[in-house]
């Protein structure tokens, strides 16, 4: 399995979930950048 589409899905659900119905939880800015970055260099690289 790819690892950076399937990061994407989490992220996008994640971020879908937090605006719909304000979801929160400590650190969920840093969690988020965190996870759009490595969903973003998986991607480019392939993996």
């Amino acid at each position: 399995m790819k690892f950076g589409p399937f990061l994407v899905g989490i992220w996008l659900i994640l971020t879908g979930l937090i605006t719909l119905i304000n979801l929160q939880f400590k650190y969920d800015d840093l969690v988020m950048a965190c996870l759009a970055l490595l969903a973003g260099l998986l991607t480019i690289t392939r993996l």
